[in-house]
């Protein structure tokens, strides 16, 4: 869900500088302009810099924070199933900039699954590239994916890389993404 609104920091909290990707700490107090809040992560703007803060943090935002499951039923999913969880889950990872999720907007160029000693357990290798390759919010992005993976009973590693080729462009967008954007 899109929320937008003025908040009060309940207490500090880490948070990322968008778009360089610097780690600072908001104080508790700070008024925080809401301007995102998709897939769990929140865009805010402090004092005139955007800034995005984690899922797990967003109790300092007043937003009650959702606690996963990560039991697992003892019975076996078939890899197809498992596979579209991991898709799925891609889909609620968002770039803080742009309110539409990281697989609608190209940027995920492959996420497969392969078994590991385990027997039941799969490690998901994701290739994923960003708008711009200056973008500091590389690595906020790349562990958003790790962790969402993380969160499915089956997936017991979950390895991100950001790669460059081919670079991303506009035609790489979803049709769901173009209409979102108003590109045509």
């Amino acid at each position: 869900m899109d929320t937008q609104g003025t908040v009060i920091l309940t207490r500090d909290v880490e948070a990322a500088l968008v778009p360089a990707g610097t780690g600072v700490v908001l104080k508790r107090g700070e008024k925080a302009q809401v301007t995102q809040s998709l897939g769990g992560s929140y865009t805010v703007v402090v004092r005139g810099n955007m800034f995005r803060i984690e899922e797990k943090n967003g109790d300092a935002l007043g937003f009650q924070v959702a606690s996963r499951s990560e039991e697992s039923t003892g019975k076996a999913r078939p890899l197809d199933i498992v596979e579209q969880d991991a898709w799925n889950q891609l889909k609620t990872c968002y770039d803080p900039e742009i309110p539409v999720n990281i697989v609608d907007l190209g940027l995920v160029y492959s996420c497969r699954l392969a078994p590991v000693e385990r027997k039941d357990s799969y490690r998901a290798e994701v290739k994923m590239t960003l708008t711009a390759p200056g973008c500091g919010m590389g690595p906020a992005l790349a562990e958003d994916v790790r962790e969402k993976l993380m969160s499915i009973a089956e997936i017991g590693e979950a390895q991100v890389e950001v790669v460059w080729d081919p670079p991303w462009n506009q035609s790489m967008l979803s049709e769901a993404a173009r209409l979102k954007l108003g590109i045509y």
